[in-house]
């Protein structure tokens, strides 16, 4: 009985580190996204990946479902963050980072996407809802998107 406790254990153990590995994100309105950034760039420049800032917020249902769909998939998923550095951006009636979000242009909707460059300058500002199918997202519209604006490797 002894020795089947120690490997059932063990196993409850690394299913519970799998399901919390999967677990969405989720857009923080106590989070700097100021530091966040900062934190990216580093990040960004050792690795040669952009930047992808994700402008959302936790009453946004479109919010989870990009979130979701990201992380059902693991073409996607995977591709993203090989790719980018990625950076979870609150925008709530909590915390709208207006003094961030003002550098960046006028976002339209939520979620958002801003992709910046390794050393966090702007490169293209992304209305998610191009990337819509139905009630989700459409895998190749993302896919391509994240194909053309990660870094080049050599």
């Amino acid at each position: 009985m002894r020795k089947i406790i120690l490997p059932v254990m063990m196993l409850i153990v690394f299913c519970a580190f799998s399901l919390n590995a999967q677990e969405r994100e989720k857009f923080d309105p106590k989070k700097d996204p100021s530091k966040d950034l900062k934190t990216a760039v580093k990040i960004a420049s050792k690795e040669n990946k952009n930047i992808l800032l994700d402008v959302g917020g936790e009453w946004c249902p479109w919010c989870h479902r990009l979130d979701e769909f990201i992380l059902g998939d693991k073409e996607i998923n995977n591709y993203m963050h090989s790719n980018f550095v990625v950076v979870k951006v609150n925008w709530s009636p909590e915390n709208k980072n207006e003094k961030f979000l003002s550098q960046y242009p006028k976002v339209p909707g939520y979620p958002h996407l801003f992709v910046l460059d390794k050393k966090g300058k702007l490169i293209h500002s992304q209305d998610t809802g191009a990337l819509e199918q139905e009630k989700s997202y459409s895998k190749d519209k993302l896919m391509s998107f994240l194909q053309k604006y990660s870094v080049k490797k050599k």
